[in-house]
Parts: C-alpha cells; structure tokens; sequence
C-alpha cells in the first residue's frame, strides 16, 4: 500500500496518511479491514523508523469523547451536526503526530433499553411514554403528568436532586449507543487509526466505558451527574481514569458533543485539577474545532451552542490551552 499525502502545517511536516485512509469516507460502515491495516503498518513501522511509544521522553495522550456511530453518522439517533467534520480533523491529527502520540483513549457511552433518560422509563396517565427531548420536572411527577414504571421513589429523587444542583433537568433522549447495537461502536475510521497507533507504537488503545447505571445519566466520563440519590449510591468520580490520563505530560481532548460529554467531562477534569494540583491544568489541550455542540432547544440551560462556548471560555480561564487541530505541535 502506497502512502497518500497528510495535509501538513507549515513547519511541522509530521507523518504521511497511510493508504488505507479516506478522509472522505468517515460516514461508510465496513465490517473488518484489521489485517490489511496491520499488514501496512509494519511496512509503515520501518518505513518511517517509528519506535514504541513507551521510548516516549514526552507522554502525549489524545482522548476522544463518544466518538461512537450514535453520535457521529449522519444516520445515528443523537447525530451531532458537524460531528463529521470534527471527526476528520481529528484524525489528520492523529496521522500528522502518530509518531509522537504516546497512547489514544476513547470514552464509550453505554446504554441498555430501561434507563432514566430513556422513554421506556415513563408512561403519562394513558400510557404513553415521552418523546424523545422531553423535559421532565419533579412538578411534572407531582402533578401525574409522568409516572416512572420502575423505582418510582427513586425516579423522583433523582429529577429533584438534579434539580437542587441547578444546572439541568431530566431530558428524554432518543435510544442510543446501546450496548450491543450498532450505534454503540467507534466510528470504523477512528477504530482503524487506534488499531494502527496500537500497532506502530505498541500501545494498547484504551477504552473507558460510561453510562451503564439505570438510575443516572453520566455525561461526564468521570462521573455521573448524581452520585448518591438519598442513601443509595449510583457513581462515583473515576479516580483511576483521572490517574491513567493526568500520568501524561499532555492530553488533547476531543469529541462529541461540546455542549454535554466533552463540557461534563472537562468540568469534572477541571475541579479535580483544582482540588489536587492547580498547576496541572497545563497539561490539558482542548480541540475546539474537533467537536460540535447539540443543536439550541430552548433559552438558557437548552441553548447549547451558547452551554459550549461558555464552557471552552472557561476552561481557557481556568488555564487549560484551547487549540485547533492544525496548530504545530512544539
């Protein structure tokens, strides 16, 4: 296989596309390519002398957020407009500095069919359950206009405990990245380049999945929005995923969407930073033109592409570099 060209910036060449690459394929489905990749990266190895990543004087992690079929293909459930394009600048990326790039992590949201966000969870008076992005409120329950068909008590809970934190409601989302399905998946082209980085640095890809808890919903790959619903425990914060990332020297974040699992996760990030070690915010590289927010549904709390620029504003106040995929890497 013939390398292609890697659109480059200036002064920073970085390395070729490998030819099993489309850029303009991202949103095809296919089955298994593995053997032809590993086949090409051992001649890719050689070809550009590439050594094992744990050789690395530099730890550089890129973290991909749900970058899953639900989320991405024009066909999924919860597709993020732009996701696609956030996709392939990503990916080139990932190519320009593979050799460079000491190991790739990617979050995996993870459903079954009977959740709290799901409307499976609810039925109105008649029997109905709730379309999908309908917000449900604790005076909703109250007043008989939803009714949760399990733990009901909890259900009420856990809308009235979201609402005391003041940042969200209860909102029905659309049957998505279920476990098993096929929406669940990395998108095949992001699985190809962790499968290639794997192999050319021998670097075990990481995944880190979220979401499995019936009673919560986990934005944040490092914790669920509630963590305790009365006496009974539902999430706590994922230290060993906080230790596994913050062990590198740099992190580049990315995915979908920027108004709720890449903004939850980097709040989260951020206040564990705060409360540990301020100093360590410098590690932290926000992609903000690999990732798009939900599109708006509403004022304020429902205005997402407002909820994402606010977020990356913050998170440039706080300290962490927020960057574009093209800019050369030092």
């Amino acid at each position: 296989m013939p390398t292609q060209v890697n659109p480059t910036v200036a002064g920073n060449p970085g390395y070729p596309w490998p030819a099993f690459y489309q850029p303009d394929a991202t949103d095809q489905l296919w089955l298994e390519r593995s053997q032809a990749i590993a086949d090409h990266a051992d001649t890719y190895r050689q070809k550009h002398a590439i050594v094992p990543a744990i050789r690395d004087k530099e730890k550089i992690a890129v973290f991909g957020i749900d970058v899953q079929l639900g989320f991405v293909h024009s066909k999924g459930s919860l597709r993020v407009p732009g996701a696609i394009d956030d996709v392939n600048r990503a990916l080139a990326f990932i190519y320009r500095h593979i050799g460079r790039i000491t190991s790739l992590q990617f979050s995996m949201d993870t459903h079954r069919v009977f959740q709290i966000f799901h409307p499976s969870f609810w039925l109105d008076g008649n029997g109905n359950h709730p379309a999908p992005f309908t917000p449900i409120t604790t005076d909703d329950i109250r007043q008989g206009k939803w009714r949760a068909i399990q733990n009901p008590k909890l259900a009420y809970e856990y809308c009235a405990t979201l609402e005391k934190q003041g940042k969200k409601v209860l909102v029905i989302w659309p049957y998505h990245a279920l476990l098993g399905g096929v929406s669940h998946a990395l998108v095949p082209a992001v699985m190809e380049a962790a499968l290639f980085h794997s192999l050319l640095r021998q670097s075990q890809t990481h995944f880190e999945t979220k979401g499995t808890h019936q009673m919560t919903e986990n934005y944040s790959v490092l914790e669920p929005e509630v963590k305790r619903i009365g006496q009974t425990v539902v999430g706590e914060l994922n230290t060993a995923f906080l230790d596994l990332l913050l062990k590198h020297d740099r992190i580049y974040i990315w995915g979908e969407a920027s108004s709720h699992c890449v903004a939850e996760t980097v709040w989260s990030l951020e206040r564990y930073i705060q409360s540990t070690d301020p100093k360590l915010m410098d590690k932290i590289y926000i992609f903000e033109d690999a990732m798009s927010p939900v599109p708006k549904m509403g004022e304020g709390e429902l205005d997402f592409p407002q909820v994402a620029r606010q977020a990356i504003e913050g998170f440039r106040a706080a300290g962490m570099h927020v960057v574009k995929t093209t800019d050369a890497m030092s």
